[in-house]
Order: structure tokens, then sequence, then C-alpha cells
């Protein structure tokens, strides 16, 4: 079979464009076996773009050209592809080690371009074995239609009969198949207990024998969150005098429902004494249940251990997974929880109760967004919230990002003035409003090159307005947007992509103390005992 026969020209032409154009650098450094997976999608689009286009001007019966001047487009259009495939490949290395060198990793060397081109081609082929089944089932049903209703609809029939098959094979089968096997694997791990795991003795404790909640149904990051928090021992070392932090968890199978996890966490809370410490941290895990260590041992060291926090779990899915599996669930579950906690607190005397803070990271932080209606607290309000990386789906966020003071970044906007809502990462910001932050806080750290948070669906046809200058001091200047190619970029950024410490969706500790120092406004800290803090956070090791 001669190859043209088998492939487009046109498709190969726009194929190796969009190839080349997604070997430029996007949000976060990508490894050789990533890119060639991201490059073989864009040349994959790129080419079922080129056929569309094709079959498009054949379809208007546009005029064509000659068999002569088409061999000598198809041999210009070869031309083109090699020049840009290796023009591109070429610099390839250079500008993802422009995007380590801003995050201070090592350059990257070697084979890299080989392995790209390996893995571009392997995943390219099979999208397009793919295309070319999805069109012999289309001519198959739309030619024994053909025979019983006109030809054009007879086409429109088959399009969407192949486009049913195709996704009952690969959503009923496919999909299933793998979210079975992948709920299978962390269901087990949520279950196992780790030997030096071990339930606390002290009744005073969550997981103790006294306790309402088992330490087995804690669930594998419950049992992780209460066993490797910091001390009142280990906080004085840094505050001079401390107490042990109270900590609650409700794991998943704590309960049936997310209303009796939440009435189980709420009394658990109360029988420890959660109540009556200064401060009470309201937490919506992620979507494993797992909570960022570097988020609530931070604030449990700037308050001296005289806090409380509760938490509930929802899922031991991963958060992408949960997200499309069991997004009412997390918003059931945050609702609940924080229903049960902020009903008992509004309850309590003004001048007795602890400081009501709200925090979510990634998943946790959209969840926690959603758990509570403005217009029900707007008479007795909580304190305020810390989102982390919040998912561009979080409606809070979007509004006031698209609603940002003129002048102000995407990446870290300003809204009126930050009298309620303002936003930090390991740049500042937190101290950017023209008016003083009020009683009632919102504070979201985000990096500049998380893609969680930065990426857009809109990307395919226009470009996100976080990529306008100036940019953040995390995000490359190479980084261009091109049609479809981008938010395919961002879109494997956020499934693949993994960031050192303090960048992309990776939150260091310092992070969290400059946030929360500054919502709290918690007092006797300067900035060599948060430099000491720091220190201590980052060399966290618990025994």
């Amino acid at each position: 079979m001669q190859w043209r026969r088998f492939f487009s020209t046109a498709g190969l032409l726009v194929g190796t464009l969009f190839f080349a154009l997604s070997l430029t650098p996007s949000l976060i450094p990508r490894e050789g076996m990533v890119q060639g997976v991201i490059s073989g999608v864009s040349m994959a689009a790129g080419y079922g773009i080129g056929v569309l286009l094709v079959w498009l001007w054949r379809y208007f019966e546009l005029p064509s050209v000659g068999a002569q001047a088409t061999r000598v487009l198809r041999w210009l259009a070869a031309g083109v592809c090699i020049f840009l495939a290796l023009g591109f490949l070429w610099q390839a290395t250079h500008w993802q080690n422009s995007v380590r060198a801003l995050m201070g990793l090592e350059e990257v060397s070697g084979v890299r371009p080989i392995t790209i081109a390996l893995f571009t081609a392997l995943v390219f082929l099979l999208f397009l074995g793919l295309g070319k089944l999805f069109k012999r089932l289309f001519g198959f049903v739309s030619g024994k239609l053909a025979h019983r209703v006109p030809r054009r609809i007879a086409g429109i029939l088959g399009l969407f009969a192949a486009f049913w098959l195709f996704w009952a094979a690969i959503n009923d089968v496919l999909l299933t198949a793998a979210l079975h096997r992948v709920d299978g694997i962390y269901q087990r791990l949520d279950a196992g207990i780790e030997p030096s795991m071990k339930a606390p003795t002290d009744p005073l404790k969550a997981g103790s024998s006294a306790s309402l909640i088992s330490w087995k149904d804690m669930g594998h990051q419950g049992r992780r969150y209460l066993a490797l928090g910091p001390t009142a021992k280990d906080i004085a070392e840094v505050t001079g005098s401390a107490k042990d932090p109270i900590r609650v968890y409700a794991g998943l199978n704590a309960a049936d429902t997310p209303e009796e996890r939440a009435r189980l966490a709420l009394e658990e809370l109360k029988r420890v004494g959660g109540f009556e410490r200064s401060v009470l941290i309201l937490i919506t895990p992620t979507g494993t249940g797992w909570v960022d260590p570097g988020a609530i041992n931070s604030v449990e060291y700037l308050f001296g251990g005289d806090i409380a926090s509760v938490a509930a779990q929802y899922s031991y899915l991963p958060s992408p997974i949960a997200l499309m599996t069991e997004d009412a669930y997390g918003r059931e579950s945050a609702e609940a929880l924080f229903r049960a906690v902020y009903g008992h607190w509004s309850a309590m005397p003004r001048d007795t109760r602890p400081d009501l803070y709200l925090f979510g990271l990634s998943l946790g932080a959209l969840n926690s967004d959603r758990s509570f209606d403005f217009y029900d607290i707007i008479d007795d309000p909580f304190h305020g919230a810390l989102w982390t990386g919040p998912p561009f789906r979080s409606d809070t966020w979007r509004e006031v990002t698209a609603k940002r003071d003129e002048g102000s970044p995407a990446w870290l906007p300003e809204f009126q003035g930050g009298a309620v809502v303002r936003f930090g990462n390991h740049f500042g910001g937190y101290d950017k409003g023209q008016r003083s932050w009020g009683r009632f806080r919102l504070a979201y750290l985000q990096h500049g090159s998380d893609p969680i948070v930065f990426f857009d669906p809109a990307a395919v046809w226009r470009r996100p307005a976080w990529m306008q200058q100036p940019r953040a001091q995390d995000v490359s200047p190479d980084l261009q947007w091109y049609p479809v190619v981008t938010m395919l970029q961002l879109a494997m950024d956020m499934h693949a992509g993994i960031a050192p410490m303090g960048f992309g969706h990776s939150y260091a500790p310092a992070d969290y103390v400059r946030a929360w120092h500054r919502l709290t406004e918690v007092e006797g800290w300067d900035e060599r005992k948060l430099k000491q803090l720091n220190e201590k956070l980052l060399k966290w090791n618990p025994k």
C-alpha cells in the first residue's frame, strides 16, 4: 500500500505543525515520555483537523488542483514536515530546560529527541488506527442505511451510530474496567494499616479506644493525618510553650452517609475539647482523603498548638478521578460537615467560641467553596478560608478573577481593593489592597505555574488571560499560545506534570506559613521566628 493512500497529505502537514508546536514549553517541565505522549496526541489532533478541512473543501465542491500539481505539493509538504519536525525537536530540550531553570532544577540532555519521536509515533499511530476504524464503521453503517433512506440522511445516521458505538465501547468497556481496577487498588490501600501507625492510647485522642470513630475506620490518609502531626514538644522548640493540637478525622467507613459521618466528627470534636481551643479549622481533604501536612502543621505551629481541626473523607480515589466520578458526593460531604460544625459553633456564645476557618487544597478547595451559602452565614460569618490551588472549575475563584480590579494580573488578582478576597503566592500578594482586609476574609494561595488552577478549556480557541504581560515569575517567557495545542499541553500538565516544591501544584510549607500568618494575623511572630519556623517545617520528619 502506497503511503499517500494511507496518509492524508494535508493531515500530515497540519499534524506535523501541531507536533512541532507541542514541543514548546508550557507551565510544567516534561520528561521525554510525557512529552512524546502529548506530542502524539497533538499530532493526531492536527491530522484530524487537516483531514476535516480537505473533506469540507470537497464537500463544498471547491476547485481542486491537477495531478502534477498535487505531486509537487505533496513533496513540498513532505519537505516542510521534515524541516518542522527536526527543527523543533532540536530546540525541545532547550525549551524544557528554560522551564526547569525557573524552578531550580538541573538541566536535562541526552536522548530526549529520540524518546520523544518514538512515543509520538506510537501514540499517533494508535489514534490513526482508531480513526481508520471509525471511518470503516461509519462507512459500513451508512452503506447499509443507504438502501433504505436518502444518501445524505444515511451519512448523518451512520455518523451518529459510529459515535455511539465508539462511545459505548470506550465508556462502558474500557473506562468502566479501568475504574473498577483503580477503585479496587485504592480501596485496598485505604483499608491497609501500616504497622508503624499505632492507634493512640490517650483517651482524649481521636482514634483511641475511647474514640467515637475507630482507628480502623479512619482510612489510610486519616490515620496518617492523626498520627504524623507535631506534638506540644515539637511546637515548643520554636514557640517556647505549646499544647498538643487536636485533630479529628471521620473516615469513609466510619458511617454510611455524609450526614452520619459529619455528626460523628462533630461529636468527636466536642468530646476531645475542640471547641475549647482558640482556633478551629474545618478541612475538606483531597479526593484520596489526604490533608497536606504543610498546610495544617504550619498553622498548628503558628498558634502554639492551641488549635483544633476536623476533616471528613468522601473518597479514596485520586482527585482527577473523584472529580469525574464522585463530584456531587464530595460536595455533599463538605456541605454536611460544614452544617454540623458551623451549626454548633454559631450556637455558642461569641466570646467563648474559637475563631473558625475553612481550608481546602485542590479538589478540597473546590468542595470547601461549595460547602456553604453566603446568605446562610451573612448574619454570623465564620472568620475566613484559605483555599489552595483551587481547580479552574471553582465558581468563586472564576468570578473574582474575571471581575478583578483593572491593572491586576489574572495570576495574582486584586478584587474590590482587597476588602474580602486576597490572592498570594511565594512572591507575595496578601499585602496588596487599597482597602483594609475586613473581619471576614478569603485567601487564595496559587502559584502562577499551577496547571490545576490555570487550565482553561477555552484555550482551544483563545489565549488565556494569565498569559498576558506581565507574567508570573515562575512562567517561562517562551510559553506562547497556539490554538488546540496549548489546551492539550495544559491538560497534560494538569494530569502528568510534576513540579518541585514551591511550584506548579506542589505547595511548600513556607507558602502556607505566609498565607496563614497574614490571614489570621496571629500575634507574636517576627521575621526571625517565621524564618525559624520555615526551616523547621522544611526539615519536618515525624517520628
